[in-house]
């Protein structure tokens, strides 16, 4: 199967505009950028696509061994830019995304031109000096609950992720997503999301980065973003008003305005 089967690839916008393309977090797939990508349909190509094992992906071509590491996801994003004669591209990554925006970037470092990280943390783990937002009990706790009951992890993780409690809709469509993600696949991608640690990947940026902070971000909270930032050179941080984790759901005209603004 095609790359562009297997990852349900979908291409929109302006041919020869400048490629932006779009990559969702863990539990999630590309309906969750559709508020921000018609924005920039106007004037770039804009590719939109599920990591495999999420969303309407081929989950037959889900191999474990392959996706026990981003490594396998960011080989995936190469492949789909090369797929599509993609050059100069503009990667947006969400949440552990972002992470695999750096590692497509030192696989290919031709290939892409700039990054725009959206809720990125490089090790959910705190670390000696490093504050990573959780202990080891919380993430052993957390997969724990992943494993002993999806529904209810997802029910329970949800609303502290996506924020807004007056926004019940936003944790609903949040929840319903991930409880879609196929447990076993869900089980593997968490364990290989929260227990990552890629800050040594950050010094070997080379292209111009945007770090989008949100405010109270229970996953990504703001001294992660000040550490990305402070690791990846000469990248843009942004503070979002934009609170939770998701503000390409919760706050898309916020988030499109600061990605054009550092697009220029």
């Amino acid at each position: 199967m095609s790359v562009i089967a297997r990852n349900r690839v979908r291409v929109s916008g302006v041919e020869d505009g400048r490629p932006v393309v779009f990559a969702h977090g863990f539990g999630c797939d590309q309906e969750m950028w559709r508020l921000v990508a018609p924005e920039f349909a106007v004037d770039h190509r804009v590719v939109l696509f599920d990591h495999v094992g999420s969303g309407r992906s081929d989950l037959s071509a889900y191999d474990p061994v392959k996706y026990g590491s981003l490594d396998g996801y960011a080989a995936d994003v190469v492949e789909i830019c090369l797929e599509l004669g993609l050059d100069d591209v503009v990667f947006v990554g969400h949440s552990v995304s972002a992470m695999m925006g750096v590692l497509a970037a030192a696989r290919a470092p031709g290939l892409f031109g700039a990054l725009v990280m959206v809720g990125p943390n490089p090790r959910y783990v705190d670390d000696g000096d490093y504050t990573g937002g959780f202990s080891r009990e919380d993430i052993a706790a957390l997969l724990e609950s992943l494993d002993s009951n999806h529904l209810g992890w997802s029910a329970a993780m949800a609303p502290v992720i996506m924020g807004n409690t007056d926004r019940p809709e936003l944790t609903a469509e949040l929840t319903n997503s991930f409880c879609r993600t196929d447990p076993e696949i869900a089980r593997q991608f968490a364990r290989v999301t929260f227990l990552s640690d890629n800050r040594a990947d950050l010094p070997g940026v080379r292209v111009p980065t945007l770090v989008l902070q949100c405010t109270d971000d229970a996953i990504a909270p703001e001294v992660v973003g000040r550490y990305v930032h402070a690791q990846v050179p000469g990248s843009v941080f942004t503070q979002l008003a934009a609170t939770g984790h998701c503000p390409h759901l919760s706050a898309p005209e916020e988030t499109t305005a600061a990605i054009r603004a550092f697009l220029g």
